[in-house]
């Protein structure tokens, strides 16, 4: 039976509802109790924070575990933030870029860009076009922290951890081909494009940086 969620994304359950054609940050929630499926990740991504402020608000130690029915508080506690508990054991060694450094990213699948999505944060989203089930490549090494349809208006999600700032998302998927917890590496495919708003065949993309979404096109390569 699976309890949560050990650190494996941030993104991209259990989340207030929002309009089915355009993925957004709704950051007015201040607790959640969490859900079957749910992990750090997810919770803080749906909210545009940042998953160790999360973890440190809620004195949650550096496995990030959770467990359902634990509620969680999504906002900087009254009076300082309580002291984080030692983890039982290591987090694991990960070979990630610096923190302070973007990784080098690739896009995500081959077709146009077919429109945008601006968040309440200010950063942007890309909806990307393409053949039905064409391939949807990770834009950067990293790890894959969350997979599923937990999150409304994303549908079937992959949110893949890069280092300790970094984080894509990859929505609208058909299957994936990755689990929570694979290593994965640049350009590899982790899943087949399914069908956004209108049932068009696309891909949605984030990037985001201590869990705010930013402009993708301004670190993809130009094409």
């Amino acid at each position: 039976m699976r309890w949560g969620v050990l650190l494996a994304l941030c993104l991209l359950g259990g989340c207030a509802s929002v309009p089915p054609t355009q993925p957004s940050t709704v950051p007015t929630d201040t607790s959640y109790v969490v859900q079957a499926g749910d992990t750090l990740y997810s919770i803080a991504f749906k909210r545009g924070l940042d998953y160790r402020e999360v973890a440190r608000w809620n004195g949650i130690g550096t496995d990030y575990r959770i467990y359902i029915g634990q509620t969680l508080t999504l906002k900087a506690p009254a009076g300082g933030v309580p002291p984080v508990p030692a983890p039982t054991a290591p987090p694991p060694v990960l070979s990630e870029p610096a923190p302070s450094a973007p990784p080098h990213w690739s896009w995500p699948t081959d077709g146009p860009v077919i429109g945008t999505v601006t968040q309440p944060t200010g950063g942007t989203g890309l909806r990307l076009g393409g053949d039905g089930s064409a391939d949807v490549r990770v834009a950067a090494a990293g790890r894959v922290v969350y997979v599923g349809s937990g999150l409304r208006a994303y549908g079937l999600l992959v949110i893949v951890k890069h280092d300790e700032s970094w984080l894509t998302a990859y929505g609208y998927n058909h299957d994936v081909l990755v689990h929570e917890g694979d290593s994965v590496r640049e350009g590899q495919t982790i899943a087949h494009m399914g069908e956004g708003p209108g049932a068009v065949p696309m891909l949605y993309f984030e990037i985001r940086r201590q869990g705010k979404p930013v402009d993708p096109l301004k670190y993809l390569p130009k094409r």
